[in-house]
């Protein structure tokens, strides 16, 4: 590989509560993406484990063994291809007895699994905004997962965390440069919002930091829209088709340029400043603001 380049396959699918299913649709996109050529693959949350609350009602009957069996297959297939993977899942907690025994099972993660080339999980993002909904059944991580793949510095996020632009301005100060960012919108109601803001919520959180974005959904009906890849400008460069299996390759080069008018002000933004003019404008019109 070129220093700075980094080959990205973006796969979204029909997850559903069926985790061998799911297990079977990650790996054979794992072979597409070999055979394109992709450094590493990205899927959608709760891609292995299903979505609680939506795909199935509660985890009450969940066969956390089965999950764990499936993603040590999905391991194993990465390790034999050399294949980087974001994996979209849940992860189990361990259950918090209180003195007398009685206290509830700690609530799993809705976590991002990194694996590595050599069929390892080195690293594991869990969502750190969760809706009100997914609190009911969630526990929020409170930790970054920033990674390097030849030269390019990464980290991954989880669907609700766009709402906070504080998460990206963070990232941007830790000199990030791309984001893979999964999602599951899907299986909603066609009037649901989330087909005119999410895209474009994201496109603003590339430009404004000047970050490649990897942005995948998943694709059960009704998918208010499909995966994208998006440039450092803030501009879609390719996307995929709602509510279809599909996946794109497309390629980070963070030697490339693009349009970033914001460049020479963006740290002193970051640092608090409100305006790049000086704290003082000694001159009476400008103190007046009731004149013409």
């Amino acid at each position: 590989m070129t220093y700075g380049i980094l080959k990205v396959a973006t796969c979204q699918f029909a997850v559903g509560d069926n985790i061998r299913r799911n297990a079977l649709q990650i790996q054979r996109f794992l072979h597409k993406a070999k055979k394109a050529g992709a450094d590493i693959v990205h899927f959608p949350e709760s891609a292995a484990s299903g979505y609680v609350g939506t795909d199935f009602p509660n985890f009450e009957e969940f066969n956390w063994q089965l999950l764990k069996e499936e993603t040590e297959n999905i391991m194993t297939l990465a390790k034999q291809l050399r294949l980087w993977v974001v994996l979209g899942s849940t992860h189990r907690l361990t259950p918090d007895k209180n003195i007398r025994g009685q206290a509830p099972p700690n609530k799993p993660h809705n976590s991002l699994y990194l694996i590595s080339p050599d069929g390892k999980i080195v690293d594991r993002y869990d969502k750190r905004f969760c809706t009100k909904g997914d609190l009911k059944y969630y526990t929020p991580g409170n930790h970054f997962a920033n990674f390097t793949i030849n030269g390019v510095k990464c980290s991954l996020l989880i669907c609700f965390d766009l709402r906070f632009p504080e998460l990206y301005r963070r990232l941007c100060k830790q000199g990030v440069n791309c984001i893979f960012q999964s999602f599951y919108n899907a299986r909603q109601s066609k009037t649901t919002v989330h087909k005119y803001i999410m895209r474009q919520t994201m496109q603003c959180h590339a430009a404004a930091n000047h970050f490649w974005i990897s942005m995948v959904n998943a694709s059960g009906y009704y998918s208010p829209y499909g995966s994208c890849f998006i440039w450092p400008d803030g501009r879609i460069a390719r996307q995929l088709r709602a509510n279809c299996a599909g996946m794109m390759v497309n390629t980070v080069n963070i030697n490339e340029k693009f349009y970033d008018p914001s460049a020479p002000f963006r740290n002193m933004a970051i640092a608090g400043a409100l305006g790049n003019g000086p704290k003082v404008i000694n001159d009476p019109r400008s103190k007046n603001t009731k004149i013409l």
